[in-house]
């Protein structure tokens, strides 16, 4: 029997523990995409997790929903990455780059080139996001043509080896959370016709064709997807057929041989032991609001390979150490999530440092 202190191996990448952290959106990226200053030293801190999966990064322009979110499809990208992923092996972890194209979820006044969003079907979210102005509702986005799907696998093949290119030990596809991927799932948001709509086979073929182009580029050990079965962020609605959906989507990835499916799980118990049995590589799996009791709870029933913590991590570099001795975790600064400077993100205290203070 495994606990989380053993040592794991995640397809091509061999980890200390089995314990990671999520990738958690911070809006601290440069005006171009390219990871700002701070970004080696925030991920460096929390070094003594197993695995560092980054940021949702935009595979493309129109990937783009938030202010200051971090790209990976240009030479300053590549080499702002690069800093960041030397001082996280510097530190002893290893780190993956999650991969986030955020289709409808985005505005104009939040990307570079200013255009209007993407997604599967010209459906908006009836939902508002933050702009430099303010608050400003999502506008309805432009329905990609059949070619552009096509292009956009393109784009997320092009991000991975960029992110290769950077150093990253891995990528993270992400399909979950509302985001394009997601999008393409639920039929409120996916009206499409052709090959990528209707059918359950048609509204999960996007999700696939991204990863067998990512696994063609990198490895299929080096690639792994983010999956929310049920999550409604966003404004979608999978349906009574979602499960359904997963259970052929998380079959047709475990023929590619993936390093792992990161699951975010919401409470379907019968569908997550369905994905467990569909799925032969590892399992890492996060659960919302799990408490500091049920670390490793996963791991010791031997239905994940590791375990996965945000606002915990965010919130405490040395996540780990408190952890091994029970100690206190610091509490989150909701107010400083996204954007700002140094404060509230690289200046959480260790234990030692709160001691000593």
């Amino acid at each position: 029997m495994s606990d989380i202190w053993t040592p794991a191996k995640i397809g091509a990448v061999e980890t200390v523990n089995r314990l990671a952290m999520a990738p958690m959106t911070r809006s601290r990226a440069q005006p171009d995409g390219t990871p700002g200053p701070l970004v080696a030293r925030y991920y460096a801190q929390r070094a003594g997790l197993g695995l560092i999966i980054a940021e949702g990064t935009q595979p493309s322009a129109d990937g783009q929903g938030y202010l200051a979110t971090p790209g990976i499809y240009t030479a300053a990208h590549v080499q702002g990455w690069r800093h960041v992923t030397s001082a996280v092996h510097a530190a002893g972890s290893r780190i993956f780059i999650q991969l986030m194209h955020v289709g409808r979820t985005s505005h104009p006044d939040n990307t570079p080139h200013h255009r209007q969003p993407v997604a599967p079907s010209a459906v908006a979210p009836d939902d508002r996001i933050f702009t430099a102005t303010g608050m400003q509702s999502i506008p309805e986005p432009r329905a990609l043509t059949t070619d552009e799907v096509r292009q956009t696998v393109e784009d997320f093949r092009n991000a991975a080896r960029h992110a290769i290119e950077a150093g990253a030990d891995g990528v993270e596809i992400h399909g979950a959370n509302g985001y394009l991927v997601q999008q393409f799932f639920a039929p409120n948001a996916n009206l499409r016709t052709d090959a990528y709509g209707g059918s359950i086979e048609n509204r999960a073929r996007f999700a696939i064709e991204i990863a067998r182009a990512v696994a063609e580029e990198i490895g299929a050990d080096r690639t792994g997807i983010r999956l929310s079965p049920g999550a409604t962020l966003g404004g979608l609605k999978e349906g009574p057929e979602g499960p359904a959906l997963y259970r052929h989507l998380v079959a047709g990835l475990n023929r590619l041989g993936l390093a792992y499916v990161h699951l975010m799980h919401l409470g379907n118990e019968p569908l997550l032991a369905d994905i467990r049995a569909l799925w032969d590589q590892a399992l890492i799996v996060n659960r919302p609001g799990r408490t500091l009791e049920d670390v490793g709870s996963d791991v010791r029933s031997g239905l994940a390979e590791m375990e996965s913590y945000g606002q915990f991590v965010l919130s405490t570099p040395d996540f780990v150490e408190r952890l091994k001795s029970g100690s206190a975790m610091n509490q989150p600064d909701r107010a400083s999530y996204y954007g700002g400077g140094a404060e509230g993100y690289i200046d959480y205290p260790t234990l030692s440092e709160a001691v000593g203070a």
